[in-house]
């Protein structure tokens, strides 16, 4: 590698066509099963040795997991427990794609807006499935408040929609802008 920025260009790893579709294993796709790799084997080490005392090995899951399920609490209430597999998951897979890119000549998946869109494109999925599950049309009440006057509805309503929609995209370029800017920063002082 020549130049630090060529750490973010996605390049084929093993070159793979269907007709016109190009579906190569690039080093992105490299990266996010480094990252599921490397936090499952190092959770796992961490915590095979379990005991009432906790070892610092054991602090780091135990600590990661009290985080995780404290926000979840603040945020959801005790009921959004139920759905702290996949908020932990997703935790794990962003921290551990941003952690091995710190690394020189590593690849940060997190920093590209199709890896990290995606991730806000789910959560999204996410949000609505569920809401709609818990309070069937009742859903719909998010995008005109209790409170707000019938005869707003006009204004307020693609307010909310226009809001609700675009939080994808705005976790998308903080997420992306944050750890480019982290990153950009490590490779300066390390190739300065």
């Amino acid at each position: 590698m020549s130049n630090p920025m060529e750490q973010f260009v996605i390049k084929p790893i093993i070159p793979l066509k269907v007709g016109d579709i190009d579906i190569s294993f690039t080093n992105s796709a490299l990266f996010m099963v480094l990252a599921v790799v490397v936090s499952t084997v190092l959770l796992g080490l961490c915590l095979r040795r379990r005991s009432i005392v906790p070892t610092v090995a054991q602090s780091i899951p135990e600590s990661i997991y009290e985080f995780i399920s404290g926000l979840l609490k603040e945020n959801v209430g005790v009921e959004g427990l139920k759905y702290f597999p996949f908020i932990f998951t997703l935790f794990l897979f962003v921290a551990f794609g941003n952690l091995l890119g710190l690394f020189p000549y590593a690849f940060t998946f997190t920093s590209h807006l199709t890896a990290v869109g995606s991730l806000s494109l789910i959560a999204l999925l996410f949000n609505v499935i569920i809401g709609i599950k818990k309070k069937k049309l009742g859903w719909l009440r998010t995008f005109l408040p209790k409170g707000i006057p019938f005869a707003l509805a006009p204004l307020i309503v693609p307010i909310e929609m226009i809001s609700f929609l675009s939080k994808p995209f705005s976790l998308t370029v903080r997420l992306v802008d944050i750890f480019s800017d982290i990153r950009a920063f490590i490779l300066a002082k390390t190739f300065a």
